[in-house]
């Protein structure tokens, strides 16, 4: 069995997705898979045996879906401004900020397919962004607006990020979190910008349609 590397993941990418546009943002297409590629077939366990984490980029998932949309559509939130679009998977939520005219976008996700993926995808769109290959919870390199989609998915992993987001929220920054009511999604700070009705695929979500909030850190 061939071990896939970051380095030849392009390849892999190509093979296991086609070019698509998200139902909730079709101003945006990305690579993705669907029940057509194996890819979408594949246990964890199999993918790992191939030394691929879970290919999160391969999905739009309904957060980042429903963020990207209230982006879109609302300019004024990331124009000129310094972005960073944390846990970007796919770079859906990135292209969204530099399509809406934000000044430097940087989309981080330390799954290092992600490179890959979103490079991909920026070509298909026409636009740049920066990528950040290094856990970068906790630290600060100025952005004005982050950007979150799907995220409290995860006890342990939401635990670790609103302590990071009040204190970049302290200083000043715009933090604005997509969330299809995820379990880990915090009660309280947050105020809700707009509601969309998200399509998905049943087989991720258990659903054909996801309830999804657009929250702004309070």
């Amino acid at each position: 069995m061939t071990v896939l590397t970051p380095r030849d993941a392009r390849t892999f990418v190509l093979d296991n997705t086609a070019l698509m546009a998200p139902p909730h943002v079709p101003e945006v297409l990305l690579h993705l898979a669907d029940e057509a590629h194996d890819l979408w077939l594949r246990t964890e366990d199999e993918l790992a045996a191939i030394g691929l984490p879970p290919p999160f980029w391969a999905f739009a998932w309904a957060g980042g879906q429903g963020l990207a949309r209230h982006v879109l559509d609302n300019p004024a939130i990331v124009r000129g401004k310094s972005v960073l679009d944390f846990a970007s998977g796919s770079g859906l939520v990135a292209i969204a900020a530099a399509k809406a005219g934000a000044a430097r976008v940087t989309a981080a996700d330390i799954d290092p397919f992600c490179e890959t993926a979103i490079a991909l995808n920026l070509e298909a769109n026409g636009v740049q962004t920066d990528f950040l290959g290094t856990d970068c919870v906790g630290t600060d390199a100025g952005w004005d607006v982050v950007l979150a989609g799907d995220v409290f998915y995860d006890r342990q992993f939401a635990d670790s990020l609103m302590p990071w987001f009040a204190a970049l929220k302290a200083r000043g920054a715009e933090i604005l979190v997509g969330d299809p009511g995820r379990a880990y999604l915090p009660k309280a700070g947050l105020e809700s910008l707009g509601v969309y009705q998200v399509a998905v695929t049943r087989a991720l979500e258990d659903a054909e349609v996801k309830r999804t909030t657009v929250w702004r850190l309070a």
